[in-house]
């Protein structure tokens, strides 16, 4: 079993920044891969980001490429989601994924566990 518990959101202003993380605990060495999605009220769950503990496999959606970065703390089995240049249309509930899959992508059924999730509002 592997528990990931997000923390970080919040309500910020339009082009402001904001810190998510998420601890993982448990069997961490039996999932490689972390990840990152999204959900808006009345939308779909939407991949965000992944990143192998290893670092060597680092991807982002095409929404959020150049504005957030995942990045991840192996002594603390932390990941941290910096999002930068926040737009309006970033607000959701943003979750945190863990895969049993040494190759993981965008899609949901590829991700084994997942975190209580944190709200993150955007404001105008």
């Amino acid at each position: 079993q592997v528990q990931l518990v997000e923390s970080g959101g919040g309500l910020v202003q339009a082009g402001g920044s904001l810190r998510l993380s998420c601890a993982a605990s448990g069997r961490t060495y039996s999932t490689p891969t972390m990840g990152w999605f999204r959900q808006a009220p009345g939308k779909e769950r939407e991949f965000v980001a992944h990143i192998t503990w290893t670092g060597d496999n680092i991807y982002y959606a095409d929404s959020v490429k150049g504005r957030f970065t995942i990045s991840r703390d192996i002594t603390k089995s932390t990941i941290h989601l910096r999002m930068d240049s926040l737009k309006p249309e970033d607000t959701a509930v943003y979750y945190c994924a863990a895969s049993k899959w040494g190759a993981s992508g965008d899609a949901q059924v590829e991700y084994d566990y997942w975190g209580q999730g944190t709200h993150v509002t955007v404001s105008s």
